[in-house]
């Protein structure tokens, strides 16, 4: 379960779901509603394209209904949500490679997007000078996350960015929870050599 989500979550998303299949259009409206943003968010991290995080979490969106009769209620439905998103964005990065006319555009189009990693920046009245190194940091943070090879960089963001338990990021990444936690701790390794020569320059202060 997500640090976001509680038992009552999972027993509303079923009740709608239920509702959904038993052709309560509304009800998924309701779900739509609800994890719209959260799945754009996390569109806008793998793809980086503003352009295109819109529709690939209208497709996305529009493949889990046709889909939701397959959902069982054994996993969260935002894990399950957010696999079908993940495949949607694969899917347009695919296409993206193979068309020579589309360019990718690596700028984010919301300075206040929660799942920035400017919100792990460090925060301090010290000075201009500081807040400068806190921001180098944050650019240096996003860096090493976009060098990051997929899995490492999907599994770090649902567990620092979405907050997923271990066992809801195995099953959103369909692999073992062991697998879980070995592409964490990579993916926090390498973040933290590009970070270090930064922060060795502030004393007493971690990443």
């Amino acid at each position: 379960m997500t640090a976001t989500e509680n038992p009552s979550d999972q027993v509303t998303d079923t009740v709608l779901v239920q509702r959904t299949v038993a052709g309560d259009q509304k009800a998924y409206g309701l779900l739509v509603l609800k994890y719209q943003r959260r799945i754009q968010r996390l569109i806008g991290r793998m793809v980086r394209d503003v352009d295109l995080v819109e529709d690939i979490a209208q497709e996305t969106f529009i493949r889990a209904y046709r889909a939701l009769h397959q959902f069982r209620g054994d996993a969260q439905f935002y894990t399950w949500l957010y696999r079908i998103a993940v495949n949607t964005a694969k899917k347009f990065l695919l296409e993206l490679k193979n068309d020579p006319t589309i360019s990718e555009n690596f700028s984010t189009s919301d300075d206040d997007d929660e799942t920035s990693w400017k919100k792990n920046e460090p925060t301090t009245d010290e000075g201009p000078d500081t807040i400068l190194a806190a921001k180098e940091i944050a650019v240096v943070v996003n860096a090493a996350m976009d060098a990051l090879p997929a899995d490492l960089r999907e599994a770090i963001i649902l567990r620092e960015i979405e907050g997923m338990s271990y066992e809801d990021i195995a099953a959103a990444m369909d692999c073992p929870i062991g697998t879980v936690r070995s592409r964490i701790f990579r993916a926090r390794e390498a973040i933290s050599q590009r970070v270090r020569p930064l922060l060795s320059q502030q004393a007493g202060k971690r990443w």
